[in-house]
């Protein structure tokens, strides 16, 4: 399963939300009825959210946990109020008894909530962040460049990794009273009795709101909205795949604000198994791609073989997003996109990888959705 990562600033934030089990993130106010960037990755952040994936909370460098995003009704995540997805301010007032989460006016910036419960307990000893990435160190990739964000999502194997570290270092309290914070369901059973599908979320506004005629204004904006199509299982051009994330990191350790980052990243595994069988890597760009993105795909493509795969290229599924494609992009493609390589040892057998398809959207009004057509 995932894991989220959710940065606080005090412990008794820390305790609040532990004993309630519902975990908001602060949103600045849009301006002029428009989202920005930041507000749109907040969306592709929740959209991808699954009940069972874990929740770890951070705070003065130590990491507490563990406890698992949990279903109330129909979902693990929901819109604090109807029409949160809408850029626009609204009166405290007139539907303070509409929130989800209201602790005061203030509650208006809470534009989504999760839902989360003890698994199997939240233990009060927080383990040191470099304790944690010295227990596994192959394994952590995205909490190495934990820095200015509310909260990140952590793949199966760096939360597989983070839970052993915790589990380890609490053992001694698993089967008695002590070492664990409290934990409380009467919010989430409070919660419940206002939940309609008023409070669903979904990608529609988060595109609505940053649509001009056909095109997008926001890159991030086609990304949150093919998170959301993913994360729903809907059937779409990219297939259907186990885990999604988004902004995950692409290269060596160095500087956070160099890092590179694949816009989207996911897999699958083989049904019935915890085994991945296939990768999932999505470039996105809102105008027409050029030449350079074909070169940034494949230098992912390549990254994913390296990490990931391990020579294995036929892994790797690549796509490429834009509201269009020049002939001479089409034809860059068709020459950059290979790789040979060989499977097996005895015998070898060689092989050419070509799978990077180029995807054409369109922003489609009457749905609010994107249609995707493959060049």
């Amino acid at each position: 399963m995932a894991g989220y990562i959710f940065s606080l600033n005090d412990i008794q934030a820390l305790k609040t939300l532990i004993q309630y089990g519902v975990y908001s993130t602060n949103l600045s106010h849009p301006k002029n009825n428009l989202w920005k960037i930041h507000h749109e990755g907040t969306f592709a952040d929740y959209f991808s959210m699954k009940a069972g994936d874990n929740v770890y909370f951070f705070i003065e460098r130590k990491i507490y946990g563990i406890g698992e995003l949990v279903n109330i009704h129909f979902d693990c995540k929901f819109l604090n109020y109807p029409e949160a997805d809408i850029p626009t301010i609204q009166d405290y007032k007139s539907i303070k008894n509409k929130l989800l989460l209201n602790q005061n006016e203030d509650s208006l910036q809470n534009r989504f909530v999760c839902t989360f419960k003890p698994s199997p307990f939240f233990f009060e000893m927080g383990i040191d962040m470099d304790d944690v990435l010295a227990s596994n160190p192959k394994s952590f990739r995205m909490l190495r460049a934990f820095w200015k964000l509310s909260f990140i999502k952590i793949d199966d194997e760096e939360n597989k990794a983070l839970r052993d570290i915790i589990l380890k270092r609490n053992e001694q309290y698993l089967n008695n009273t002590e070492g664990k914070f409290p934990f409380d369901s009467s919010l989430q059973k409070e919660i419940a009795t206002k939940l309609t599908t008023k409070y669903t979320l979904s990608s529609n506004n988060v595109l609505l709101y940053s649509s001009h005629t056909d095109k997008i204004k926001h890159e991030m904006a086609v990304e949150a909205h093919i998170v959301d199509t993913i994360s729903r299982n809907s059937k779409s051009i990219f297939g259907s795949w186990d885990y999604v994330s988004h902004q995950v990191i692409a290269s060596p350790f160095k500087p956070i604000d160099y890092m590179d980052k694949m816009d989207v990243f996911g897999y699958r595994f083989i049904p019935g198994f915890d085994t991945i069988s296939k990768y999932l890597l999505i470039e996105i760009k809102k105008d027409s791609a050029t030449k350079d993105a074909i070169d940034q795909i494949m230098k992912y493509v390549d990254w994913i073989n390296q990490e990931y795969t391990f020579g294995d290229y036929s892994m790797i599924h690549a796509f490429l997003v834009a509201y269009d494609f020049s002939n001479e992009t089409i034809a860059y493609r068709n020459e950059i996109c290979k790789r040979n390589y060989t499977k097996g040892r005895r015998p070898t057998i060689a092989d050419v990888w070509e799978n990077v398809r180029l995807i054409k959207y369109r922003y489609n009004p009457s749905t609010k959705t994107l249609d995707f057509e493959e060049v």
